[in-house]
Order: structure tokens, then sequence, then C-alpha cells
């Protein structure tokens, strides 16, 4: 056997240990795939209920959430009504709110005063 033979022979012993490098490489890449494979359909048969119960949970959570809306308008409604009953009030009788302002200041002038002798 000369060296060419020798040479064939270390040629063809290393494309065989590249040849089982990548059979071992496509083997872990496979159990890898099968292992995705298994987890994807865990999530997924753990996923779908989840989704069910929060579509039941967003139902009931919303219905409270209509009265509480129907509940706002109308308070809107009163406070807007209660807002021009005031005003056509205040512009009809500027006489009285103008006493009742007077009243409102001397009341907290007294207490004002009330609480300097006190402090003293």
């Amino acid at each position: 056997m000369g060296p060419g033979g020798i040479a064939t022979i270390i040629a063809a012993s290393s494309l065989a240990v590249i040849a089982i490098a990548i059979a071992y490489v496509v083997v872990r890449v496979g159990r890898l795939v099968d292992e995705a494979k298994a987890s994807l359909k865990a999530l997924t048969a753990e996923t779908a209920p989840l989704i069910d119960e929060v579509h039941t949970t967003v139902t009931l959570v919303n219905g409270p959430l209509h009265s509480i809306n129907r509940i706002t308008k109308n308070a809107e409604e009163v406070t807007n009504k209660f807002t021009e009953a005031t005003g056509e009030f205040i512009t009809k009788n500027s006489s009285v709110v103008k006493v009742a302002g007077a009243l409102i200041s001397a009341a907290q002038m007294k207490k004002g005063r009330s609480k300097k002798k006190k402090a003293e």
C-alpha cells in the first residue's frame, strides 16, 4: 500500500466521522422539533379554555359597566339641570345672591375673629 492508499483511508475515515457527527446533529434537532411540537400542543390545549374564561369574565364585567354608564349619564343630566336652575336663579335674583354673599363673608369673618381670640 502506497502513500495514496493511506491518504484515501484517512480521507474516508474523516468523512465517516463527519457523517456520524452530522447524523448525531440531525437526530438531536429531530428530538428538539418533537419536543417543540409537544409543547405547542400542550400550550394550545391550555390556552383555549383560558380564552373562554377570559371571554366570560369580560362579558360579566361589561354588564355592570353598562349600568355604571347609565348612572353616570343620569348624574350628568341632573348636574346639568341643577346648573341651569342655579344659573337662572342667579340671573333673576342677583340682589339675593349679593346678600347671601355678604352674609357668608360676615360669618367667615366672625369665625376668623373667634379663632384669633382663642389663639391669644
